[in-house]
């Protein structure tokens, strides 16, 4: 490394030479890459961050192709008139149908709505439309009644014998009774339901309609919500009542709400971020300009004049520092288009990690300027010697993070790719644009670092000893003790909701809809579906699925399983078996001798539902239960919905659901996979899982392997990996007493720390290694220093994301801040007092690294 940057002395001569012909190229490059950032945006499905190749993937498109979105845009219509809520909903729906996209004029942005149910016609065949669980769950009321009152009878008169006892008839209790109560009204109300889907009081009517388009198209989203606004103030709700109003929302909404208040967040952070990276950095260094030029005692004019001088010093770093940002953006643009959870945080990282390739090679520069050295040498003796420390720390921390290119999970491998491409950039920004920059404002005067007027020379203190090495050494390797021991208790959190903010403008609209009771006791909600090749495999699909579900009897997560063949038998012997089942039912609720005089409500109803002795035709078939088994094309009963039991926001449950479901393979060898955003998630938190360990071992041998080439010496390797070891592991134990745990998010954090935090560890061993023992305060006071600014104003770049009021992004920040923050540590107090101790045993490592 060293011949290397000893052959480009050239090259950046050159550069402070030709500085206006650097800044221009720069500028150009800048121009072009920020038109390219400027066309980014923020993709914030996490189910995007999975190879397109899984399964789960594939799946999930072709549900989108032919069901269309699982996500609805709900309409809520409010005022005191349900006649008014009813005329604006029968005018507004075929309007809203009939919206198209501007992209394609012959697509619409809805399939079909949610609206008005066949409730008279559904009450006397609601029978016809049970599946077969749901049949079950009414045989099972039917028995539960019959013991009942055999168990009423015996209560009732001590010498009834019953002949001919059933099976189990009198064994069930009144519990089991009230169970299957509450069953059959759960079936009830999802047959039948609401004729219309109104609040309790009447004054609300909420309509759900569900896409054509990609649930993940922000822009398709947006033109859906803002078209429809559009057609709602077109039809004037006042003019139907005063009163009214008409708001939408749903789950499409939260998304788009979800997107626009993160870009929001994210660019807020980046603003407050970067102005206090610069104010730290504008104040540091006027801070040592003014001391060199004031002395120890107060010189108002001097700080006034420095003052004056400052915001140049936020141009020397900042400008260079932008343009690496812009060039970045350009090259994520052309890679991806657009921007993941992980990704959108980069451009403050990068920032907070560029700015400290800026510190150093300004303040090694201020130096050798205020040793007597002209411009142009000043500039070479940097490039050679700082230079080449920052290009170690930076090709490390590149290399390191290219490690996760290779990962299928996208939150590391985009990560990775953007991230290592933004090092490169600011490494360039800093040693070529900023030199540039440098010599050109020398040249007009608007910068001055000759002695006295930029910052002190190197420190050319006598030799000082680093006191309380050997219990700064102990208490160190005592914490790391204790870290390998505790490291295994550090839990992942798996609560996908615990990672989710609380969106206000959402949560607001939402609550008209929360008026409109959806029906059905058990809660039916978040289906994967399986798309199936034809109509004659649904059947086998449903068999494979519930063959399943009796299996599992140790950790079920399928609740039930539904189709269009089960709900409306299309074969004449389903129909058959159907009716004969039903007949059954009607015969024992009407001429049982335990219920035959009956009249409870639910029996009433039962009876009523259990009308059907012929086949329904297939007009005749309500069209709300149609169009729930209808494809974007018309097509009829081609896919099965998979409803799980267990609450899919806990990851845990979410994997367990994917594997139950994921893989469906039906009796003839047929394979079907499941689609959702959920199964997609869970194979997004698996894959994670698999893929982190490996990408974290693979970032640090790169780091070492990088490390030893730079040093060729495996001892100065060694030391200079010290911080970034001993940091990591003092962070596990920070996090294990804090209770701090790991997410999907802020997992990133630990391969990002393995390329950022080996840069302090770097620049000490360099500049250690060039002075050689005894130089422990020289070093510290200037190396030293610079490391913990430019550690620092890398920990406000990540520091920012603490403002973020998304509990994932913040988790990022708070890990990445405590992260660097102790090998920070490490690499000032503990690495010294290292050396230290090896200088009192006489085994100091020797500059020629031969020892």
């Amino acid at each position: 490394m060293d011949r290397l940057f000893r052959a480009l002395r050239p090259f950046i001569r050159r550069v402070t030479q030709r500085a206006g012909g650097v800044l221009v190229l720069a500028v150009l490059a800048t121009i072009l890459g920020g038109y390219g950032a400027s066309q980014l945006s923020i993709d914030t499905d996490i189910a995007n961050l999975v190879p397109e190749d899984y399964e789960s993937v594939q799946a999930l498109d072709t549900l989108q192709r032919t069901v269309g979105g699982e996500r609805d845009m709900a309409v809520a219509i409010s005022s005191p008139s349900f006649e008014a809520n009813k005329a604006f909903a029968e005018d507004f729906i075929p309007r809203a149908l009939s919206l198209g996209r501007e992209a394609d004029t012959s697509a619409t942005y809805l399939t079909r709505v949610e609206y008005k149910r066949e409730v008279e016609f559904l009450k006397d065949n609601a029978l016809y439309f049970a599946s077969d669980q749901e049949l079950r769950q009414v045989e099972d009321f039917l028995d539960d009644q019959i013991a009942e009152a055999k168990r009423a009878r015996q209560d009732a008169n001590p010498f009834y014998f019953e002949l001919e006892e059933e099976e189990g008839g009198t064994a069930d209790t009144a519990e089991t009774t009230e169970e299957s109560g509450e069953a059959l009204e759960g079936v009830y109300d999802r047959l039948i339901g609401k004729r219309y889907p109104i609040s309790d009081d009447s004054t609300t009517m909420v309509l759900r309609f569900y896409p054509s388009g990609a649930n993940t198209n922000i822009g398709y989203i947006e033109n859906l919500y803002a078209d429809t606004r559009a057609l709602v103030d077109r039809m004037e709700p006042a003019s139907y009542h005063s009163e009214m109003e008409v708001v939408l929302a749903g789950r499409l909404y939260r998304q788009l709400v979800e997107v626009e208040t993160i870009w929001s967040d994210v660019t807020g952070s980046f603003g407050v971020g970067v102005g206090t990276v610069l104010l730290v950095v504008i104040l540091y260094f006027l801070y040592k300009a003014y001391r060199v030029r004031s002395g120890p005692g107060f010189d108002g004019r001097g700080l006034l004049r420095e003052l004056v001088r400052a915001p140049v010093m936020g141009l020397v770093i900042g400008v260079p520092l932008f343009m690496s940002l812009a060039w970045t953006g350009g090259v994520a643009a052309l890679l991806f288009g657009r921007l993941n959870l992980m990704t959108s945080t980069l451009g403050l990282v990068l920032f907070g990690l560029g700015i400290d390739f800026g510190i150093h090679f300004y303040a090694r520069y201020a130096e050798e300027r205020a040793d007597g050295h002209s411009v142009a040498d000043a500039v070479e003796r940097t490039f050679v010697s700082t230079g080449q420390a920052i290009a170690v720390g930076a090709f490390t921390t590149a290399g390191a993070l290219y490690v996760l290119v290779v990962a299928d999970f996208k939150g590391f491998s985009e990560f990775g790719a953007i991230a290592g491409t933004g090092v490169l950039f600011a490494l360039v920004a800093m040693t070529v644009v900023m030199p540039a920059l440098l010599a050109l404002l020398e040249r007009t005067g608007l910068l001055d670092l000759r002695r006295g007027a930029g910052m002190e020379a190197a420190p050319d203190d006598a030799p000082r000893r680093y006191s309380a090495a050997r219990p700064v050494v102990v208490g160190g390797l005592v914490a790391v003790l204790l870290a390998l021991a505790l490291a295994p208790q550090v839990d992942f959190q798996y609560d996908f909701g615990a990672l989710e903010p609380e969106y206000t403008e959402y949560e607001q609209r939402d609550r008209y809809v929360d008026r409109v009771s959806t029906g059905g006791s058990d809660n039916r909600r978040n289906p994967a579906y399986i798309v199936a090749d034809s109509r004659e495999a649904v059947p086998k699909i449903v068999t494979a699925v519930r063959k399943k579900m009796r299996a599992d009897t140790t950790s079920p997560t399928i609740l039930a399983v539904e189709s269009l063949q089960e709900r409306f038998p299309l074969r004449d012997t389903a129909q058959a078996a159907k009716l004969a089942r039903i007949a059954q039912i009607r015969e024992t609720a009407t001429e049982n001798r335990y219920l035959r005089d009956e009249s409870t409500d639910a029996l009433e109803r039962l009876r009523r539902a259990a009308q059907p002795r012929a086949p329904i035709p297939l007009d005749q078939v309500p069209r709300s239960l149609r169009k729930q088994f209808t494809t974007k094309d018309g097509e009829l009963g081609r896919f099965v919905m998979i409803y799980p039991s267990v609450g899919l926001s806990d990851g845990r449950k979410s994997i367990a659901f994917a594997k139950d479901v994921g893989t469906i393979t039906t009796e003839d060898g047929t394979t079907y996979h499941a689609g959702s955003t959920s199964l997609v998630a869970a194979d997004m938190l698996m894959l994670l899982q698999r893929e982190a360990p490996w990408m974290i071992a693979g970032t640090f041998v790169i780091v070492a392997l990088l490390m030893w080439l730079n040093f060729r010496s495996l001892r100065w390797a060694g030391l200079a990996l010290v911080p970034l070891v001993v940091g990591l592991l003092w962070m596990l134990l920070v996090m294990e007493v804090f209770g701090l745990m790991v997410n999907f998010y802020n997992m990133i954090v630990f391969p990002a720390i393995l390329g950022i935090g080996n840069d302090a560890g770097v620049h000490m061993a360099h500049r250690y290694r060039e002075e050689g023992p005894g130089s422990l305060w020289t070093v510290l006071r200037s190396t030293g220093e610079h490391v913990t600014m430019g550690t620092l104003t890398t920990m406000v770049g990540f520091g920012g994301l603490l403002l973020s009021f998304h509990p994932g992004l913040n988790s990022m920040g708070t890990l990445a801040v405590l992260g660097l923050g102790t090998t920070l540590l490490a690499a000032v107090l503990f690495l010294p007092a290292l050396w230290q101790w090896l200088e009192d045993r006489g085994d100091a490592p020797h500059a020629s690294g031969t020892r």
